[in-house]
């Protein structure tokens, strides 16, 4: 593979040594990892950065996971092509993944294996499931959604801080909003949610696969 055919990477996860151990994998099949990031708001930053052919997000990143973080690079940086890195296998999570855009999806526990066939196949414009995960997902996709689909980008990032522990001030403050435009949106997602109480928010994120337990 030439320089000028060699595919360009963001690497996306919170815990560095994983960072590590993936970026000597990828380095030693001649990818170029261009950029880090430890969560999905910053992996969002580094793609409309360096545009590069391929994200690789962890799931269960602070701040923004995984999934919404592609979303918002489907948007933001749309020559790159996103590929969710997960120990979910359940369907509710892929359809998740398949509805955000996401091109590939790679279990944890197989990446050493996967993820560079998943970079080639998604580089080649194909999309890309782990072999544990079932290929019926794909097929069924389109007739499965979850409440949480129904709510904004934005809604979705409030709903996953909340998840997190965060406050209203502190919602607002890391969204860069007014703290009655924080109010709002966390309004907005109770009524659609149907639910009352922050515990509730909580377990549903969970459930949604927004976040992590």
């Amino acid at each position: 593979m030439t320089d000028q055919q060699r595919i360009s990477i963001v690497l996306a996860d919170d815990h560095h040594v994983v960072r590590e151990g993936l970026r000597s994998l990828l380095e030693r099949e001649g990818f170029i990892v261009v950029g880090e990031g430890a969560d999905g708001a910053e992996a969002v930053a580094l793609a409309k950065a360096h545009a590069p052919d391929i994200a690789i997000l962890d799931f269960g990143m602070p701040r923004l996971n995984g999934l919404d973080a592609a979303r918002v690079i489907a948007a933001e940086a749309p020559r790159t092509r996103t590929i969710l890195l997960t120990v979910h296998t359940e369907d509710q999570y892929v359809f998740g993944a398949l509805e955000a855009g996401i091109k590939g999806y790679v279990v944890k526990t197989q990446a050493a294996v996967d993820l560079v066939t998943a970079i080639r196949e998604v580089h080649r414009g194909s999309t890309y499931l782990s072999p544990s995960v079932s290929q019926t997902v794909m097929e069924a996709r389109c007739g499965k959604k979850t409440r949480a689909g129904h709510l904004t980008p934005r809604e979705r990032q409030v709903l996953q801080l909340v998840a997190e522990g965060m406050s209203t001030k502190e919602i607002a403050r890391e969204l860069k909003i007014g703290t009655k435009t924080a109010e709002s949106h966390r309004g907005n997602v109770m009524r659609k949610l149907n639910v009352h109480e922050t515990a509730s928010l909580v377990r549903y994120a969970i459930r949604a696969g927004l976040t992590e337990a």
